[in-house]
């Protein structure tokens, strides 16, 4: 036992002495080293930057977003009659992204009456005294359209404008008092940033989804089916977006409007990774036009253009290889006016820089006639900078109201273009008016004419623009005989019309 004992005291000891050595050597000092590293700020790389509130998911998510844009979002329940007589609209020949609208008829109507198509999307409140705004192709030609706000009440909806060029439509309610929601500015809006989708996808109200920027300034095509001088500059976005979504917000994390949910690319009908909505900047100023003249106020360039890249710099022989690339210039236009040329590459409108058609056509699209726009452009490997005041679409700087436009329009029962030089050389011909929608009217009661018909004479006469038919049909009487064809196709086709 006394052995025991001896060996345990000399253990506590030899215990007691590594412990006041470790002391004196400092290894409890560099525990509180550590500690003190530990709270020390994160190193940071050199070129590291702090990512802007933007990019960044928030604490509390998407709630903030959400709870601004909801009060401000509706559901707009819209019918139409299919045109009797044209067979109506097959909802299989639709594009995907504009089914929710044409959906399938109701099935009523008296015998020989074409039945009512209902579909539903989604809308944004811009004021408090009741103006909404939502996609063209949600009311386009709607004989019924009914709003259901956040709360449930319920209204009839009037169409104060549209624009088939944006797919943007003003619509107004009887009401004061309204949530709204601000505009942001779409042109801060950056790549990567994320983005809240509000709406009302398979009439599900008050959806909320969220995404990413994933690209601007893109193209795709869609508007161009219901008009040659549209303008598709969209913000793309991963936020799941669905029929019924169209005309809802697409909103910032701060929850302010930066674009108008439009269109999915979809081989399907439903989301499959991207959506698209029309920036807000462009929205602003075509909502501001219909509140004030009733129709859009478009300042057209009038020249022919071509977005370089590799193959259209070997077409064209130039060295640059971005840029848009001026193909052609139209008589009397702005562009002739400015001192424009064949071969000039646009690369700035105002300073901002238009690499793309999708640009340029965005920036021209937000001025009205009238305005006078700097083009920088390159001539011969030198930068210049030249002015041009911009013409609407019948080569004036005049405004056009709803009450001042032409009385024909309303007679024909037709919405027409000036075709360009490029298209005019496109189709084989020297020039003329392309018949871009038709409604009821004498060209569709008289005649066997289709939208994208060409009219290129009058009773012999050549037609230019829209100007030379309203001329040449004012100073007529009887039956007159109209001449042109059709893209694709070689006939010269005529049609007599009685005025």
């Amino acid at each position: 036992m006394n052995k025991f004992f001896g060996i345990l005291l000399a253990s506590i000891l030899g215990a007691v002495v590594a412990l006041g050595g470790a002391y004196y050597l400092g290894f409890g000092q560099q525990v509180k080293v550590i500690k003190q590293q530990e709270a020390a700020p994160m190193a940071q790389l050199s070129n590291y930057v702090t990512p802007a509130d933007g990019s960044m998911i928030p604490e509390a998510g998407f709630s903030m977003a959400a709870e601004k844009a909801l009060p401000a979002v509706v559901h707009i329940k819209a019918a139409r009659r299919a045109t009797a007589g044209r067979g109506g609209l097959d909802p299989d020949q639709i594009p995907p992204m504009f089914r929710d609208f044409f959906g399938p008829g109701n099935g009523g109507g008296q015998q020989g009456e074409a039945p009512l198509q209902r579909g539903s999307g989604s809308g944004v409140i811009i004021s408090a005294d009741g103006y909404i705004v939502t996609n063209n192709h949600v009311v386009e030609e709607a004989e019924e359209l009914e709003v259901v706000l956040n709360d449930q009440r319920t209204y009839d909806a009037t169409v104060i404008g549209v624009d088939p060029t944006t797919d943007v439509a003003l619509i107004k309610i009887e009401e004061s008092g309204l949530p709204t929601v601000k505009f942001a500015d779409s042109d801060q809006v950056r790549i990567g940033e994320w983005v809240v989708a509000v709406g009302n996808p398979f009439s599900l109200t008050s959806t909320v989804t969220a995404g990413i920027v994933s690209a601007k300034g893109r193209s795709i095509d869609i508007l161009r089916e219901k008009s040659r001088y549209a303008i598709e500059s969209f913000i793309q976005t991963d936020a799941v977006v669905n029929p019924g979504n169209s005309g809802g917000a697409l909103v910032n994390i701060n929850g302010d409007l930066v674009g108008i949910n439009t269109a999915i690319s979809s081989p399907t009908g439903v989301f499959a990774g991207y959506s698209f909505a029309v920036p807000s900047k462009i929205v602003s100023k075509v909502v501001q036009d219909l509140r004030e003249y009733g129709v859009v106020q478009r300042g057209y360039l009038g020249a022919g253009i071509v977005e370089l890249n590799k193959a259209a710099a070997e077409e064209f022989a130039t060295d640059r290889e971005t840029g848009v690339y001026i193909r052609s210039v139209s008589p009397n236009s702005a562009a002739e006016e400015a001192g424009l040329e064949k071969g000039d590459i646009v690369l700035e409108v105002d300073g901002v820089t238009t690499l793309r058609n999708s640009e340029l056509l965005e920036q021209l699209g937000r001025r009205r006639p009238g305005d006078a726009v700097a083009l920088t452009i390159e001539r011969d490997g030198k930068e210049q900078v030249i002015t041009a005041t911009l013409k609407n679409q019948v080569g004036n700087t005049d405004v056009v109201t709803a009450e001042t436009k032409p009385a024909f329009y309303d007679r024909l029962g037709a919405e027409l273009g000036v075709l360009t030089p490029e298209g005019a050389e496109e189709y084989g011909v020297d020039g003329g008016v392309q018949v871009l929608r038709l409604r009821e009217g004498l060209l569709s009661e008289q005649t066997r004419i289709r939208e994208g018909f060409v009219i290129t004479k009058i009773d012999d006469e050549p037609v230019n623009d829209i100007e030379d038919i309203e001329k040449l049909l004012a100073t007529r009487e009887g039956a007159v005989m109209l001449e042109g064809k059709y893209p694709g196709d070689e006939r010269t086709l005529r049609y007599g019309l009685g005025l």
